[in-house]
């Protein structure tokens, strides 16, 4: 389950791009867990109808050391915030845990003082170091019944503890909620933190890197490493590929680094003449669609994953970019300013039913919500600045999530389409946030440099 950089040889670093280990889930235990209700909603009470009310302590270190001891209560925080970034629980918060004495294992939970601070479950959990692995135990007790109605075992390396975390608190949700959780899934984005410039073919610009984070922020590693401008970056339907717009050979093309294999392609197969830009990944992630001036004006195309089956979608002398594809790979929405001014479009991947889907001054970088929700959030000028709309393909209503705090941009959707990650300045600079599809729960995920163009794995 490492997710650490490799070392790479000198043939990498002039690819420019680290190779990456891939992520894995932590294994199970052979030891099988008890048989508990699958509900926890059995022990809600006069509470029927309200949001169980968590609490998560810090985990219970079984090895008599420092680190053991960090693990603890990483695990417990990173599974807090999980837990309450989905808003599926109301969470006690951890600093109204200190007159409750801490569990020493499985057995001891002082389920009385829980229910005095109102808690419905709580999740004790502990973690024991043997050497370079870890093994981690969670249950979620009703505190009523004080018995356990979830349970998991894992054991992995201790590389990354916040892995253990992000898979509990995804499978609490999908247990108790019948709900797809996010917290395993990762953000890619632009950025300038490394403070270098271009020299070259385009003169005195900020090198823009390409990087991943954990959806919250949590560990961000750099992916590309070619001194040039690498934007637009978006994750593959399998989360192993991350494709982008980079100027590496002093022009715009797509490129897919493959992040775990070492692996770097062009399937668009770019020249200075034809020029590449804006990939967005098919949602069986067998196509790329992307914006080129192949032809001699920036129109929309499809091409195979692998380089093959290349097709022209649009052909009108206005510029048409920025595609992104619907949950069934069947149209495709995208930037035109056809009409006199950016606007969104909707087109059939075959290139027919065109259709105008905004009326407004200024509108860019569509962004297709997964199934079941039926819309498209996209930026939109509203006075100095943007901000982000979503248009509900049923009904034609608009609402707007974001109002002129700073400028706010490039949306992009959760897998499980309850949350979008976009840019904005409000903070100074350009930095990723997150927010609900309401436009509440507002958190911050990046603070160094300037941070762009998120796009949120499945």
């Amino acid at each position: 389950m490492t997710q650490k950089l490799h070392a790479v040889g000198p043939l990498l670093l002039a690819l420019g791009y680290f190779t990456l280990q891939a992520p894995q889930t932590p294994a199970p235990s052979q030891q099988a867990a008890p048989e508990q209700p699958s509900e926890l909603s059995l022990i809600l009470g006069e509470s029927i109808g309200t949001q169980p009310r968590f609490a998560v302590p810090d985990f219970v270190a079984l090895s008599d050391d420092a680190e053991t001891a960090e693990i603890a209560r990483t695990l417990a925080q990173v599974l807090w915030d999980d837990l309450d970034f989905e808003r599926e629980f109301y969470m006690i918060p951890r600093d109204t845990y200190e007159t409750i004495p801490p569990a020493t294992s499985m057995t001891d939970v002082p389920f009385e003082a829980w229910r005095e601070v109102g808690a419905d479950g709580v999740l004790v959990g502990t973690v024991q170091k043997t050497g370079e692995m870890v093994q981690v135990r969670v249950r979620l007790f009703n505190v009523r019944g004080q018995d356990s109605v979830f349970g998991r075992e894992y054991t992995g390396s201790v590389d990354n503890p916040r892995l253990y975390a992000h898979t509990i608190a995804d499978e609490v949700h999908q247990n108790q909620r019948g709900l797809r959780g996010v917290a395993r899934t990762k953000l890619t984005f632009a950025s300038d933190r490394n403070g270098e410039r271009i020299v070259g073919p385009v003169d005195n610009r900020t090198i823009k890197e390409v990087y991943m984070a954990d959806y919250d922020g949590g560990n961000q590693r750099r992916v590309t490493v070619n001194r040039s401008l690498n934007i637009t970056p978006v994750w593959s339907a399998d989360g192993r590929a991350i494709a982008y717009t980079s100027y590496r050979r002093g022009f715009p093309d797509v490129f897919v680094s493959f992040i775990y294999e070492g692996r770097l392609e062009t399937p668009a197969a770019g020249t200075p003449d034809e020029q590449n830009w804006l990939p967005a990944w098919s949602p069986d992630g067998r196509r790329i669609a992307f914006t080129s001036n192949r032809d001699g004006n920036p129109e929309l195309y499809v091409i195979d994953a692998d380089g093959g089956n290349l097709r022209r979608l649009t052909n009108n002398p206005a510029i048409d970019t920025s595609p992104t594809w619907s949950p069934t790979g069947t149209q495709l929405a995208f930037t035109s300013d056809r009409s006199g001014r950016p606007q969104i479009y909707v087109i059939g991947v075959d290139g027919t039913g065109i259709r105008r889907m905004t009326f407004e001054s200024y509108c860019d970088r569509p962004t297709w919500s997964p199934a079941p929700f039926n819309e498209i959030a996209y930026s939109s000028r509203t006075g100095p600045g943007h901000d982000i709309k979503i248009l509900e393909l049923a009904t034609g209503a608009v609402r707007q999530l974001t109002f002129g705090l700073g400028t706010n941009e490039s949306p992009a959707y959760a897998p499980n389409g309850r949350h979008l990650a976009f840019t904005s300045t409000r903070s100074g600079g350009k930095q990723i946030f997150t927010m609900a599809r309401d436009g509440s729960n507002l958190r911050r995920v990046t603070r160094a440099g300037n941070n762009e163009m998120a796009n949120w794995s499945h």
